[in-house]
């Protein structure tokens, strides 16, 4: 445990030494802290810059995914360079570059109930900046059976929201959502869009209030919820209480190891665009039938902003949302085959279909995304 700031630190953290709550006493406790930031990319952007920053003195991160174009509009942390790279590998040179002082462990691997505890048990304070819902309540569980504060925070469109979890007496992320949405109701980021900057926001709160905990000043996140609406520049606060009848952090616990949480949240492993099934058709297959002029019906279930940006022609569009409205156009006589951007919100269009006695569906696998990258590379992807 360090007990002194050597020269060029008490120069660096200058402008934190003079501030009355944080001075020497609250810099060595920065640099003697250690935090896990679990994801490189909306969230982990500004998480990891401003945290290397102020002076954490142990920062890992977990993410096993690799730079892409489409990131750069809000994954600050990353750069037009770094596309192709691992994000792991791109994040801490920047953060490397902001601060040499600081030690960074890298994880690149996807976090699971095998390895979550190895990962979590050496350091202080945990940061959620996942996108999905099973990592988010294994993390949750983890954090609550080691005893970890959590701190959360999640974006989606033009809204976010943040809030500390796990801690002695305050709620947990089951005791906001005891039970996870039906699968594919919540659209991803990648589905529904999500403004720049809003992660920019939300992670420097995260790192604001992982900051706070680290001080012990100030009034922390704990049972409030504060929710950003960017469009209206709005903030709200929701009182959290501890349930005591939640499962995992409540009066009788009933859950006390790491489960299967995919299982839990009724998804599959592997990404719906990836899964081979036999209503499938591939991208190529399907230009095929178009130059044939085969007899088929080609739907796009995107929304139509989606569509103005990119297309394949001869494609009728019918947003997911209006189709189960719109059934009287397609005849259930037909050859449908259906896509989307990247074969999620399609699949979703053929179970509606089949559900309602049309038996000719299949999807496209790897949606517009997949046609651009294997059919017709003048087609945008977004």
């Amino acid at each position: 445990m360090a007990t002194e700031l050597s020269k060029e630190e008490i120069l660096r953290y200058s402008r934190h030494l003079i501030l009355p709550e944080v001075g020497m006493e609250g810099q060595l406790k920065l640099k003697n802290a250690s935090v896990l930031l679990i994801g490189a990319g909306g969230l982990g952007a500004p998480l990891g810059l401003y945290l290397a920053a102020a002076g954490i003195g142990r920062i890992g991160m977990v993410d096993f995914d690799v730079v892409d174009f489409t990131n750069l509009q809000r994954q600050v942390i990353h750069g037009t360079k770094d596309v192709g790279r691992p994000k792991l590998d791109s994040a801490f040179d920047s953060m490397k570059d902001i601060n040499p002082y600081v030690r960074l462990d890298r994880y690149e691997v996807p976090i699971t109930s095998e390895n979550a505890f190895e990962i979590l048990k050496p350091y202080d304070i945990v940061v959620d900046g996942t996108d999905n819902f099973p990592t988010r309540y294994l993390i949750n569980d983890a954090c609550v059976l080691l005893n970890k504060p959590n701190v959360y925070g999640s974006i989606f469109r033009f809204e976010g929201q943040a809030t500390i979890f796990a801690t002695e007496g305050g709620p947990c992320y089951r005791c906001l959502y005891p039970e996870p949405p039906p699968p594919g109701l919540v659209p991803s980021c990648a589905e529904g869009g999500v403004l720049g900057i809003l992660p920019g926001i939300i992670g420097l709160i995260q790192a604001t209030e992982t900051v706070k905990l680290i001080l012990g000043i100030g009034t922390p996140l704990i049972g409030r919820l504060m929710l950003y609406d960017a469009l209206g520049m709005k903030f709200r606060e929701l009182k959290l209480r501890r349930n005591p009848e939640c499962p995992i952090c409540g009066d009788d616990r009933t859950i006390h190891e790491l489960i299967d949480y995919h299982q839990f949240c009724g998804v599959p492993q592997t990404p719906v665009q990836e899964i081979a099934l036999s209503s499938d058709i591939e991208p190529s297959e399907v230009k095929a039938k178009l130059d044939r002029h085969d007899n088929f019906v080609l739907v796009d279930v995107r929304e139509p902003h989606e569509y103005q940006i990119a297309k394949i022609p001869g494609a009728t569009l019918i947003p997911l949302g209006e189709l189960p409205k719109r059934l009287s156009e397609l005849n259930p006589a037909d050859e449908i085959v259906m896509h989307c951007k990247m074969g999620g919100r399609s699949a979703k269009a053929c179970d509606l279909l089949r559900q309602n006695g049309y038996t000719k569906v299949r999807n496209m696998t790897g949606g517009i995304t997949k046609w651009s990258d294997t059919v017709d590379s003048s087609v945008p992807k977004y």
